[in-house]
C-alpha cells in the first residue's frame, strides 16, 4: 500500500492499533502468539496483543561475527537455545570450534542478560506448532526480521507472519520469500527512515520495554481473574 501525503502514525501504540486492524482474523486464536523485535517493535506489537487478545513475548536475536570482521556473520542465536551456524562461512573462514565457542559465549550472555532485563523470571511462550506473528516497527533493509525469521524456523513454527506498520517495497519483497504471510500497511518508495512515518519516534529504553512486558502481563491476569 502506498503511503498517503500525511504521516500516518502518532506513535507506535498508534501503529500498533492500525496493524491489529489488518490481523484481526487472528484475534483470541489459541495457536497464535506475538513476538516483538526489541527495541521498537515491543510497543507495536503489545498494541496488537492487546487488541487481539494473544499472548505476547518478545524475541532475541544475536549475530554470531567472524573474530576482527565484525561485518562478516557466521552464525546467529536466538531465544529458546535456538543456534544457527554458517558452515560456508566458517570453512572459507578457517573459523576453529574455539573462536566459535568463544563469540558464543559471549553472545549468550548478552542475549541472557536482555532478555532477564526485558522479561524477568517469566517463561518463554512455546512457539513449537503455534502460528507466531513477528513484529518489528518499521522494515527498511528487511535484514532484521530475515535474521529472526531463520532463527525462529529453528523453534518449528507452524507457521509465521512478519508484521510491520511501515517498509521499504524491497524489504517486504525479501520478507515475503522467507515468511508464510506478510503485513505491511505502508510500503513508501523512497522509504527513508522509519522514523519518518511516525510524528513520534522516541528511542526506546531497556526499562521501556519492560514497564510494558509486565502492564501487559498485569493485565492479562486481571482479566483471567474474573
Amino acid at each position: 500500500m502506498n503511503h498517503p501525503s500525511a504521516v500516518p502514525f502518532r506513535d507506535r501504540a498508534d501503529a500498533g492499533r492500525a496493524l491489529a486492524d489488518h490481523l484481526i482474523s487472528y484475534q483470541a486464536d489459541s495457536k497464535v502468539l506475538v513476538l516483538a523485535l526489541p527495541r521498537g517493535g515491543v510497543a507495536v506489537a503489545a498494541e496488537v496483543a492487546h487488541s487481539l487478545n494473544l499472548p505476547l513475548d518478545v524475541y532475541l536475536v544475536r549475530k554470531l561475527a567472524v573474530p576482527n570482521r565484525p561485518d562478516v556473520t557466521m552464525g546467529l542465536i536466538a531465544s529458546g537455545g535456538v543456534e544457527v551456524l554458517d558452515r560456508k562461512v566458517i570453512r572459507e573462514e578457517r573459523i576453529s570450534s574455539a573462536m566459535i565457542a568463544t563469540a558464543t559465549e559471549y553472545e549468550q550472555g548478552e542475549l541472557r542478560r536482555r532478555e532477564r532485563t526485558y522479561r524477568g523470571m517469566r517463561p518463554m511462550l512455546d512457539i513449537e506448532g503455534n502460528t507466531v506473528i513477528l513484529i518489528d516497527d518499521g522494515l527498511t533493509t528487511g535484514a532484521t526480521m530475515l535474521t529472526a525469521i531463520s532463527a525462529l524456523r529453528e523453534a518449528r513454527p507452524e507457521r509465521i507472519i512478519a508484521a510491520a506498520p511501515v517498509g521499504a517495497p524491497s524489504a517486504c519483497d525479501l520478507i515475503r520469500r522467507v515468511a508464510d504471510e506478510v503485513v505491511c500497511l505502508f510500503s513508501p518508495d523512497p522509504m527513508q527512515q522509519v522514523a519518518r512515518w511516525y510524528r513520534d519516534y522516541s528511542p526506546v529504553m531497556d526499562r521501556e520495554i519492560r514497564e510494558i512486558l509486565d502492564a501487559f502481563e498485569a493485565h492479562s491476569l486481571a482479566q483471567y481473574a474474573y
